[in-house]
């Protein structure tokens, strides 16, 4: 998965569990909360995630417990999925670096006059 560009969802999944395991309905409450409230995740695409990374070995189950009468499990990253997190991290820090860069260049003498692509004047 090295060199991958991660979905939004998939990598807010994985940044709610970089810190501490959690169950599902706590990861979608940090996902709210890391998205600034952006992103609220649907139950059916958080297990629908889960499911898949769980599948490439991105998150692993820390464990299980019957609350209320139901299962519930708790999510946790393996090393993969760290590295995977730190990977998509580096990306994503480069490209806000590429695009600082160019505004500042942005902001230069003689740069304020619109310029025709594709075509003349």
């Amino acid at each position: 998965m090295a060199n991958r560009q991660l979905q939004e969802p998939t990598r807010l999944v994985l940044t709610a569990l970089a810190d501490a395991p959690r169950h599902g309905y706590a990861i979608v409450q940090e996902v709210l909360a890391i998205s600034g409230g952006r992103t609220k995740l649907l139950t059916g695409t958080l297990y629908t995630a889960l499911d898949r990374l769980l599948q490439q070995g991105l998150i692993r189950i820390d464990h299980e417990e019957v609350v209320g009468g139901r299962m519930r499990r708790t999510f946790a990253l393996t090393e993969d999925g760290r590295e995977v997190l730190g990977e998509e991290t580096e990306r994503l820090r480069a490209g806000v670096a590429e695009a600082e860069r160019r505004l500042a260049l942005g902001r230069g003498p003689g740069l304020g006059t619109p310029r025709l692509i594709g075509g003349t004047a």
